[in-house]
């Protein structure tokens, strides 16, 4: 059973396995394990006159973004797990890994899992118990521990903005290294021709590009249709000949009976036809 150590401050996740012949092969984010905790050779190649092996190594360098989430030992016979993959191996062409059993781990991705391997130990001897670590097996006559636990995520590093600082060292004003006296010297004099140009006009500043605009010197002015000369010109009596009509006014002047319209919808027989028909 898997124990974790409490521990406020969290310690970065073990993000590769891998074989190592020795130091000089071994990559130079990963850390070799080359003793065991009982103090004993890590070397997996034992045996007198042996001048070969392979050592296990490990890195807790997450800047490519994944982490080992678990770790296992499986024999030759086993397939190996969905999910997980045999760790690579970085060693000579005289070392060889032995293959009846075989480590492999499952990476994923940093942001997907909120556990990880933290450690990895090594020891000699089976009566040997570490606490808060996981016994995953034995391997040519030694056994590996992992541990696991919360992880602290890498804080994210600004990468360096090399070419802004080459934009920096530019300036028309010198001579470039590898550019033809005479063109510089047109370059200058056409950059103190646009200058002269612009200072004069005052349209805007020629060290900021961003403050140029489509705008710029086009003269501000107000469409004659809406200017206040037509008004001036209507005449005061105009407007003193309009009348105000009362709502009395304008019943009388609008008023209409609809007789016409009763007359119709009321029709009378006249007499003389009545008459005709009485013998």
């Amino acid at each position: 059973m898997s124990l974790y150590e409490p521990n406020n401050a969290l310690p970065p996740p073990v993000s590769a396995v891998a074989w190592s012949s020795s130091s000089s092969t071994c990559p130079k984010d990963f850390t070799l394990i080359n003793l065991t905790l009982d103090g004993a050779t890590a070397n997996f190649v034992r045996g007198f006159g042996m001048k070969s092996g392979y050592y296990l190594c490990y890195s807790t360098n997450a800047a490519g973004g994944m982490v080992v989430s678990d770790i296992q030992v499986i024999s030759d016979k086993e397939p190996i797990p969905h999910g997980y993959c045999f760790i690579p191996e970085y060693l000579d062409s005289k070392a060889s890994v032995w293959k009846k059993k075989r480590v492999c781990v499952r990476i994923v991705p940093l942001g997907s899992v909120d556990t990880a391997v933290l450690d990895i130990k090594l020891t000699a001897k089976n009566k040997v118990v570490l606490q808060h670590y996981t016994c995953l097996g034995d391997i040519h006559g030694y056994v590996l521990w992992c541990k696991k636990g919360h992880f602290s995520s890498p804080a994210p590093q600004a990468k360096p903005r090399s070419v802004s600082l080459e934009l920096r060292k530019l300036s028309l004003d010198q001579p470039a290294p590898h550019c033809p006296s005479g063109r510089v010297g047109k370059l200058s004099r056409r950059r103190s021709n646009l200058e002269a140009k612009d200072s004069a006009e005052g349209v805007y500043d020629s060290s900021n590009i961003y403050g140029i605009s489509a705008m710029d010197g086009v003269p501000f002015t107000l469409h004659p249709r809406f200017e206040a000369t037509p008004m001036r010109a209507v005449s005061l009596n105009a407007l003193s000949n309009i009348r105000i009509k009362s709502v009395q006014d304008i019943e009388n002047e609008y008023n209409y009976t609809f007789a016409v319209e009763e007359s119709a919808a009321n029709p009378t027989r006249p007499r003389t036809a009545l008459a005709s028909f009485n013998y």
